[in-house]
């Protein structure tokens, strides 16, 4: 594991399209979440101990702010034949373990993670109703071994202020995790 900061996209990037796989075999675009208020898109994996740590706090944050009009996707980069961890398969069992009421989405030539800049999972990006980048940034201060709770508070401030038509905070923390697992001739420029 090699701890990864964020890259930061800059705030104001038009979403980036994408047309993915779903855990259930279904394709799910950018496009299907048009109508949300707010978009959550999340650079996951199955085996990540920073994902991991975050594992409830993405379901219970997820269950909380659907009825707000929030949307969520996640999406795993991950070379899944290096990181067979990481496999559609074991997505599929994440998924119902984790009880991750959002779709959870396989970018198997990671060629989406390379559109949003994503480095690390997780890497957070929330859009706002014009799927506009109004926040880029960590979840909370708590980390693995870092003692720290899970508050879900800086991405909550952030979430709270896209849907009530507010500006995000200025200061936005680097989201930190593990490395994407590129596969090998495939990393981007910015990593």
């Amino acid at each position: 594991m090699a701890r990864t900061e964020s890259t930061m996209l800059d705030l104001g990037t038009q979403a980036p399209d994408f047309s993915l796989k779903d855990t259930t075999g279904q394709l799910v675009s950018l496009n299907d979440f048009k109508n949300s208020k707010a978009l959550l898109v999340i650079f996951m994996c199955n085996h990540c101990p920073y994902v991991v740590h975050l594992r409830q706090a993405f379901t219970t944050l997820a269950t909380e702010y659907s009825a707000k009009g929030l949307s969520i996707v996640g999406i795993n980069s991950n070379d899944i034949e290096k990181y067979p961890a990481d496999s559609f398969e074991k997505m599929v069992e994440e998924k119902a373990a984790a009880g991750y009421p959002f779709p959870y989405l396989l970018d198997e030539t990671q060629e989406v993670a390379k559109k949003y800049r994503a480095a690390c999972t997780p890497d957070f990006f929330l859009f706002n109703a014009k799927q506009t980048l109004v926040y880029r940034g960590q979840w909370d201060e708590s980390r693995p071994r870092n003692d720290a709770p899970i508050t879900s508070q800086d991405i909550k401030v952030a979430i709270n202020a896209t849907l009530a038509g507010q500006p995000c905070p200025d200061q936005q923390t680097p989201s930190m995790g593990c490395n994407i697992k590129w596969k090998e001739g495939n990393e981007p420029d910015y990593f």
